[in-house]
């Protein structure tokens, strides 16, 4: 059974810095391509990073929504299964709940939720 939990958010003021956390287990994390989602209050699920896995053919390259291009870094951790989401200079935009998952997948963890506010 897959199981992925979500950490590290918290409220910060614009232009600060988070780093999230997802931890997975369940299945063999090093062949998938992972990636963070993100829901705004009142708007619906918005794609915002992905990591390629070992079963892709370009191992961990790394994809962006382009308003967090530069601001936002996504890892991994095979040894430790663990999916990372660097967040450096955050907008007040950028709040919302953050969810990481397997890409084509449907499983969820509960989230973390991000606020950006002076």
């Amino acid at each position: 059974e897959v199981h992925l939990v979500e950490s590290g958010g918290g409220l910060v003021q614009p232009g600060g810095s988070l780093r999230l956390s997802c931890a997975a287990s369940g299945f063999t994390f090093s062949n998938y391509a992972m990636n963070w989602v993100r829901q705004a209050p009142g708007k619906g699920l918005e794609w915002v990073s992905t990591i390629n896995g070992d079963n892709d053919d370009e191992t961990s390259r790394t994809y962006y929504l382009g308003s967090v291009k530069g601001r936002f870094t996504i890892s991994r951790d095979n040894a430790k299964n663990t999916l990372y989401l660097q967040l450096n200079n955050l907008k007040n935009e950028d709040t919302a709940m953050y969810y990481c998952g397997i890409v084509g997948g449907t499983e969820r963890g509960q989230g973390t939720q991000v606020t950006v506010s002076s």
